[in-house]
């Protein structure tokens, strides 16, 4: 599929200018420093060069006084504290982190991670049910609860406390907990908005460490596991977590937590420094399998290891669970293309909605985002668990998912999620008319744009501007993320000359009159190879890297799209 080359609009002049001037930097920097509302000579010693002492004061987020207040009491009073989290990375690393802090001081101490398939997501009666048959009067709950107004009443009844910490949207009604910890609810004068669960988690501890006088350092002994929080669940990298994420990444490639560095020793084909794509693509996944495959408590026990042999044996076992979760992966994907491949009506629809009963609930949402990326339409993947029809959704820049679910409620017995990731539950007999009805929204509502992947590109330079400088402030942008990606780059009219690498990847040398030459990486463009290989001019849109191989560094332009 081609994808549509979107260019931002230029910035103001006198402004760029002025940038490159106060920072002696050249026009194209300034440009991407402006990009990401970075104005002044302050904002951009900021950015460029982040320090812990510049996170926020714990305290400024409603609630910790009431948090810290009634942790405080539980330990006096030798009352028992279940640290209890959702079971993806960020939920999971949130436990980790809490629980392992407190440990060290507080013996009635046990974490909880609900079941994926027999309790679903957030907090549940038998999570509650647990904690009072085993005594415990105080749950901290991470990375979920921000809804779970029954379920905290639930507990009272029991006579179990709740302290909520969650990063999620709050409904128009706050559960009656001890304290609700989150930056997003209305009430809430914290100024950074967007941590993660396990980031929310951070702050308990900050904030515990702060009150008693501690050495802040026993906080930042969890910036790695924070950071692979931030890099899984997919949250901005910006301000508060962009500290978070540098010190994180930082902590993760000179002196990672136990669980951290044996799931680092299995990811042998990994030379240099861990980015925050290394923990996405090989880190995040490993610990997510253990949800989606088995049990989350497994994640959670090699992650709160204390030493490297034991965690070895933990992440054995996880990395088994995700070697399971790639088969299955791989599988429902094949089955899914056949599915479509033999079905022209399916090919031409705006939307895929695919059913079977027997894939594998815990993969679907994977399943669905690998159709996204092939078919470039809103997904879903529906599968049959537990007497219902369970699905996964995703969708496309720009397509609300949430609201053209909102338009097939009536069909549908539950659904929840945001604008690009949501999922659903449905009765059997329901299927045929919701594909249908899906199929109708999405053709009445999507625009034509939508349906072509855009590249969006920051600025345009030749490939002589491209020198050690250039490079050495480009990498103080990292860590990248949403919203500070890897800045994509175009240059118009190279030359190269290339080969195909694997089945549809591109290894080619470009270069313009008066630059040096640049070795470029293409994945999926072995198309473009015969009209590279004539001499002919053609246009690159590509993220500047660093690679590293066999020891060697060298500067490597990743390439996007071609276009002639």
């Amino acid at each position: 599929m081609q994808k549509r080359w979107v260019v931002k609009p230029k910035n103001d002049v006198l402004k760029t200018n002025k940038m490159r001037d106060e920072l002696g930097i050249s026009p194209t920097i300034a440009a991407l420093l402006l990009h990401r509302n970075i104005d002044t000579f302050e904002s951009a010693k900021t950015f460029f060069r982040p320090s812990l002492d510049m996170l926020h004061d714990p305290f400024l987020m409603c609630d910790m006084d009431k948090a810290i207040s009634r942790i405080e009491r539980a330990i006096g009073n030798k009352e028992k504290i279940l640290i209890y989290g959702d079971y993806d990375v960020d939920g999971t690393t949130a436990v980790s982190v809490v629980y392992s802090f407190f440990r060290d001081f507080h013996s009635g101490l046990e974490f909880y991670i609900p079941d994926r398939y027999l309790e679903g997501y957030g907090i549940s009666t038998k999570g509650i049910d647990y904690a009072h048959e085993n005594g415990f009067s105080l749950i901290i709950a991470l990375d979920c609860g921000i809804k779970a107004i029954d379920k905290v009443n639930y507990a009272k009844s029991k006579g179990i406390d709740f302290i909520i910490g969650d990063h999620h949207l709050p409904g128009p009604t706050i559960p009656d907990a001890v304290a609700v910890l989150d930056p997003k609810r209305v009430d809430c004068p914290y100024p950074y908005k967007e941590l993660s669960g396990c980031g929310i988690g951070f702050k308990i501890i900050q904030a515990f460490i702060q009150k008693n006088g501690m050495d802040i350092q026993l906080a930042y002994q969890y910036l790695d596991l924070v950071a692979v929080s931030i890099a899984s669940d997919i949250v901005p990298i910006t301000g508060e977590n962009r500290i978070l994420t540098h010190f994180g990444l930082r902590k993760l490639n000179s002196n990672p937590n136990c669980g951290l560095q044996a799931l680092i020793n299995l990811s042998s084909n990994k030379t240099g420094q861990f980015s925050v794509n290394d923990i996405v693509f090989q880190i995040g996944p490993r610990i997510n399998a253990a949800g989606r495959i088995e049990h989350a408590k497994d994640a959670v026990k090699l992650l709160i290891s204390k030493s490297l042999p034991e965690a070895k044996d933990y992440s054995e076992t996880v990395d088994d669970q995700n070697n399971l979760r790639k088969d299955f992966d791989l599988k429902i994907t094949e089955e899914a293309l056949a599915i479509i491949g033999k079905d022209e009506i399916l090919q031409a629809r705006k939307s895929t909605v695919l059913f079977k009963e027997d894939w594998h609930k815990g993969v679907i949402g994977i399943v669905a985002s690998r159709l996204t990326e092939k078919y470039y339409r809103p997904t879903i993947i529906l599968t049959q668990t537990n007497g219902h029809i369970a699905g996964s959704a995703r969708s496309v820049i720009g397509f609300d998912l949430y609201e053209a679910l909102s338009e097939c409620s009536e069909l549908l017995e539950q659904y929840g999620g945001h604008k690009y990731a949501a999922g659903l539950t449905m009765r059997l007999e329901n299927v045929p008319a919701f594909q249908e009805k899906f199929e109708l929204v999405v053709s009445n509502s999507i625009k034509p744009e939508m349906l072509q992947q855009e590249v969006l590109i920051e600025a345009e330079l030749e490939l002589k501007e491209i020198d050690a400088k250039f490079h050495r402030l480009l990498k103080q942008f990292e860590p990248f993320g949403p919203q500070n990606e890897a800045p994509i780059l175009l240059t118009k009219r190279v030359y190269g000359t290339g080969y195909i690498v694997g089945n549809n990847h591109i290894k080619i040398t470009v270069r313009q009159e008066g630059s040096a030459a640049f070795e470029c990486i293409g994945f999926g463009l072995a198309e473009h190879i015969s009209h590279i290989n004539t001499g002919h001019a053609f246009d690159i849109c590509y993220t500047i890297e660093e690679n590293t191989w066999r020891g060697k560094k060298n500067l490597q332009l990743n390439i996007k799209a071609i276009r002639y």
